[in-house]
């Protein structure tokens, strides 16, 4: 798994030592807010392992997210290839963060070094992310690096049970986009690894 700096952040493998942080974070109900039910340690362990496996598998995933002038651990950032369930399709950005972490810019920065990666060395063409109706602190990041919503992309995730969750937004920035990123702050493109196959929603 290959590394991402960013002025501030390091997008980096998972340690160990990352395993209790995220599933505290994984168990705090503002965190867990627009994501659903919250996750025992176990079920937080096993999303590690499964995000670990599928980057080794396809070249792109899930980085743990590193604040470099603490070298805490605060989250996650990272590309996901959207489910065959889903009414659309690509590759999907994401991030989540602890709490202590929200407010400093943080899910931007990282996101603007994820963009990067996927255009610059997956070469991939349009980058989607998506969440629900009601969270409009993600949409303000995908707004924020570039991300454009239309009004007729919004769907209903099948995967969520009927209720407040369920109803979805997507967002969509291309690299031919004159307003999306071209550089993000610090990070060096590095050398492209195979494509993913198009296929790519991740809850944010």
């Amino acid at each position: 798994m290959r590394e991402l700096c960013t002025d501030r952040l390091l997008l980096r493998p998972w340690r160990e030592s990352d395993l209790e942080p995220w599933a505290a974070m994984n168990a705090d109900p503002e965190v867990r807010e627009y994501l659903g039910e919250l996750l025992t340690r176990e079920q937080s362990d096993a999303v590690v392992a499964g995000m670990q496996a599928e980057f080794d598998e396809r070249g792109f995933g899930w980085w743990a997210l590193e604040a470099r002038h603490t070298g805490e651990f605060i989250g996650r950032a990272g590309l996901d290839e959207v489910g065959d369930d889903m009414p659309f399709t690509g590759v999907d950005i994401g991030w989540r963060l602890m709490r202590s972490a929200w407010g400093h810019g943080y899910a931007t920065e990282a996101a603007l070094a994820c963009l990067a990666f996927a255009f610059e060395a997956l070469g991939l063409p349009e980058v989607v992310a998506s969440t629900t109706v009601d969270n409009l602190r993600s949409q303000a990041v995908m707004r924020r690096i570039g991300m454009t919503r239309d009004p007729a992309d919004d769907f209903e995730d099948p995967s969520v049970p009927e209720g407040p969750l369920r109803q979805c937004v997507l967002y969509r920035v291309s690299r031919s986009d004159d307003h999306g990123p071209r550089h993000s702050a610090g990070y060096d493109p590095v050398r492209s690894p195979r494509a993913p196959r198009a296929s790519g929603p991740t809850r944010h």
